[in-house]
């Protein structure tokens, strides 16, 4: 058997993948450069612990259910010129991941909320944070289960296990006594332990229809905005843009026919009716939603 063979065997034995692969190439240039012992052993070494970080990397970012995976460098911010970029800048540094803050996205749909979650999260899993992503309906209907089935404080530590978790879509389905009583309970143990970045279509003032309780819907509030940064975008649906140039769907400015999302106005202030008294403002108490006789 030959040195390189032995070598290889060796490589086999040891688990160092990269480096085997990597092995004749390696020594071809070591031959023609002729680096000191110290250098070749350096870049051998370092050609494996390269793969063993890319392999963790891709691991931790299957283990974080994203969805997509989407950089801030693909985000259009000319697309969306209310968003301050100097305040999606300072998010980058992740200093809210370390100080277990967290960070609430409100906008109609299409505005890039999800898109920017994922990119933080991404960057948050590249520094060696761990992540989490999961729809609102999806977390609330799994721990739902997990409650029913007696084993919610097992489940639930899924959850909590991450630094970093995403809840995406708040606000899209209302939530029942039970979702909104384990939604309460998931963010109050993760309170100043671990940080959350949740997205929604509904300003603060209209939280109380999502979890059908303005004073659950205020201690939940009361404990995700403590320590947070908000950030609000209005504008129009970047998914529908170029169908909008095309002329199949009407600008959100254009009053001769209905736009097809809700305005910014909308939802930030919900609906008025025929009248009704001026809308609320985002931060204004908390006032129950309306039910009809019928409703549940």
């Amino acid at each position: 058997m030959t040195p390189i063979e032995r070598i290889q065997t060796a490589l086999t034995n040891l688990g160092l993948k990269a480096v085997e692969a990597r092995l004749e190439n390696l020594l071809e240039q070591a031959a023609k450069s002729e680096p000191s012992y110290a250098e070749f052993l350096d870049e051998l070494l370092g050609c494996e612990v390269d793969a063993r970080r890319s392999r963790y990397l891709r691991a931790r970012l299957q283990l974080a259910h994203l969805p997509f995976l989407k950089t801030f460098d693909q985000f259009d911010f000319s697309f969306q010129p209310s968003i301050d970029e100097k305040q999606v800048r300072e998010l980058r540094t992740l200093r809210f991941v370390h100080e277990a803050s967290n960070v609430i996205l409100l906008g109609p749909p299409g505005v890039g909320k999800t898109h920017l979650s994922v990119a933080l999260a991404e960057a948050a899993i590249q520094s060696g944070f761990g992540a989490y992503f999961m729809t609102a309906h999806d977390l609330v209907a799994d721990l739902g289960r997990a409650y029913r089935e007696g084993r919610l404080d097992r489940r639930m530590r899924v959850y909590l296990a991450p630094k970093l978790l995403i809840i995406d879509e708040m606000g899209y389905l209302p939530l029942d006594e039970m979702g909104a009583t384990i939604f309460f309970q998931l963010v109050s143990a993760r309170y100043e332990r671990g940080s959350i970045i949740l997205t929604s279509n509904k300003s603060y003032g209209d939280w109380g229809s999502i979890f059908g309780d303005p004073i659950i819907a205020t201690a939940i509030l009361d404990r995700l905005l403590h320590h947070s940064t908000t950030v609000n975008i209005r504008g129009e649906s970047y998914r529908l843009k170029d169908r909008r140039k095309a002329g199949l769907f009407p600008r959100a400015d254009e009053e001769a026919r209905p736009a097809p999302f809700p305005s910014s106005e909308i939802l930030q202030n919900g609906p008025r009716r025929q009248g009704s008294a001026a809308p609320r403002k985002t931060g204004a108490p908390l006032t129950a939603p309306a039910r009809s006789e019928h409703a549940s």
